[in-house]
C-alpha cells in the first residue's frame, strides 16, 4: 500500500464515495443524538449507555476512514491511532454542546463550538507536538465536501421554484462580485477575499469551507470568514424579522429576503419561523437554491483559481496540463456525488441515504474545526490585514442586505 501514495485530493475523493457507497449498500453505522434542551434529556439520552454505544460505533467507523487514508498516502496508521481518538472526543464535547435546543435556536452551528474548544486548548494549555504534527484537517475538510455532494440533487433545484432560483442566482452572483471588488479596494489578501466574498455570498459557513478546500486557503483565515459568519447571523436574526414588518412586507417577500441574506441555513430556519409558516417556507426555497448553487460556484471558483494563480518563478498562464494538475481533484468528487444522487439512484435510496450522509458531512466538518481550533495561535487572528476583512464583510453584507430586499420585491412583491 505504501507504494500507492495518493495525494490528498484524490484520497479524500476515494475516501468520500467509499464512505457514501457503504451507506448506500446499507453498510452504516446508527447515529447517535446530539439534541437536548435540559439536563434530565442531556444525562438519560445523550449520555445513556445506548447512545455512547452508537457513538463509540461511529467512531470506529471514522477511525477505519483514517487508517485507510493513511494507507492510499503511503502513511504509517500510527499517527491516526494517535491523534484521531484525541480529536473524535473534543468534537464529541463540541457536537454536544451544539445540540443544545437553545443553540439550535439561534443559529449556532456545531463547528463554532468544536473552533473554540480547540483555539481554548491551542492557546491555553498549548497543543503537545506530538498531537499538533499529526492533525489532518484539510483532508476532513475534503472527506466532508465529497459527501456534501450529496445533498445538492439538480431535481431538487428545479422544484425550489423558478423565482427563487432566479433570485439565487442574481443575488449570489452579484453580492460575489461586489464582495471580492470591496476586498480588492481595501488591499485585503486574494485568498481571505475569496474565501469571504463565497462566505457572504452563497451559504456561509459552508461555502467558506468549500471554497478554502478548492483554493488550499489558509486555515486561520478560514476559521477568523467562519467567526465573521457566525457572530453576524446573530443580530440578523432577532432585528430582520422586526424591521420587514416595519417595512410592511408581505410573507413571500419577507421570506424571500430572509432566505437570500442570512448566510447560514440554522439562522434562515429560525428567522423564518418568528415571521410565521408561510415566510420560513420561501425563505427555505431561497436558501436551498443558494446551497444547490454551491456546487456551481466551487467549480467555476476552482477553475479560476488554478488558472490565475501562478507559481514561483512562473512566467506565463499556465498551460491545459498545469491547470489539470493544480486542479483541486476532490471537486469532481462533489460533483459525482451530486450527479449520482441526482440520476443514478433511485428517489428512494435519495430519501434513505441524505439523512445519515447530512451527519456524516457534519461530522467530517466538525472535526476539521476542531483540528484547525488546535493548529491555530489566537493572536493569528487579531491582525490589521484581518481588521480590514471585517470592514469589508460588513459592507458586503450591507449590500447583500439590500440587493435582496430590491430583488425580493421585483419577484415577489409586484403583481405579475
Amino acid at each position: 500500500m505504501k507504494k500507492l501514495k495518493l495525494t490528498e485530493d484524490r484520497t479524500a475523493t476515494v475516501l468520500g464515495i467509499v464512505v457514501i457507497l457503504l451507506v448506500i449498500f446499507q453498510i452504516k453505522p446508527h447515529w447517535p443524538t446530539f439534541k437536548w434542551d435540559n439536563a434530565d434529556v442531556l444525562i438519560n439520552h445523550v449520555f445513556s449507555f445506548d447512545n455512547l454505544g452508537h457513538t463509540l460505533i461511529v467512531f470506529f467507523f471514522s477511525l477505519l476512514v483514517m487508517m485507510l487514508s493513511d494507507l492510499l498516502m503511503g502513511r504509517s496508521v500510527v499517527s491516526s491511532l494517535r491523534s484521531f481518538p484525541v480529536v473524535f472526543i473534543l468534537t464529541f464535547i463540541g457536537m454536544t454542546i451544539g445540540g443544545n435546543q437553545f443553540m439550535n435556536a439561534w443559529g449556532f452551528e456545531t463547528v463554532i463550538f468544536c473552533l473554540l474548544i480547540g483555539l481554548f486548548i491551542s492557546n491555553v494549555f498549548g497543543t503537545p507536538i506530538w498531537l499538533k504534527n499529526s492533525l489532518s484537517s484539510e483532508l476532513f475538510v475534503k472527506i466532508g465536501l465529497v459527501i456534501l455532494g450529496t445533498t445538492v440533487l439538480f431535481g431538487d433545484l428545479l422544484k425550489a421554484g423558478g423565482l427563487g432560483l432566479i433570485q439565487s442566482v442574481v443575488v449570489v452572483f452579484s453580492v460575489w462580485y461586489f464582495s471580492f471588488w470591496v476586498c480588492k479596494k481595501m488591499k485585503v489578501d486574494k485568498e481571505m477575499s475569496v474565501m469571504l466574498s463565497s462566505a457572504v455570498s452563497i451559504c456561509g459557513v459552508s461555502a467558506a469551507v468549500a471554497t478554502a478546500g478548492v483554493i488550499k486557503g489558509d486555515k486561520v483565515k478560514l476559521s477568523y470568514v467562519v467567526s465573521l459568519v457566525l457572530i453576524c447571523a446573530l443580530p440578523m436574526i432577532i432585528f430582520m424579522p422586526y424591521l420587514a414588518k416595519w417595512l410592511g412586507l408581505n410573507a413571500p417577500m419577507a421570506g424571500a429576503w430572509i432566505g437570500g441574506t442570512i448566510d447560514t441555513t440554522g439562522a434562515v430556519v429560525a428567522t423564518g419561523s418568528i415571521y410565521g409558516e408561510e415566510a420560513l417556507k420561501y425563505a427555505s426555497i431561497v436558501k436551498f437554491s443558494q446551497n444547490v448553487l454551491l456546487g456551481i460556484a466551487a467549480f467555476i471558483i476552482s477553475v479560476y483559481w488554478t488558472y490565475t494563480k501562478k507559481e514561483v518563478g512562473e512566467a506565463e498562464k499556465p498551460t491545459a496540463k498545469v491547470i489539470w494538475q493544480r486542479f483541486p481533484k476532490f471537486v469532481l468528487g462533489f460533483i459525482g456525488a451530486s450527479l449520482l444522487f441526482s440520476f443514478a439512484v433511485s428517489d428512494g435510496v435519495v430519501v434513505e441515504a441524505q439523512p445519515i450522509l447530512k451527519k456524516m458531512q457534519g461530522l467530517w466538518f466538525a472535526l476539521a474545526f476542531t483540528s484547525i481550533g488546535l493548529e491555530t495561535n489566537i493572536r493569528s487572528l487579531v491582525s490589521k490585514q484581518n481588521g480590514k476583512a471585517t470592514t469589508a464583510f460588513l459592507i458586503a453584507q450591507l449590500f447583500n442586505i439590500l440587493i435582496t430586499l430590491l430583488v425580493a420585491w421585483v419577484l415577489f412583491g409586484i403583481s405579475w
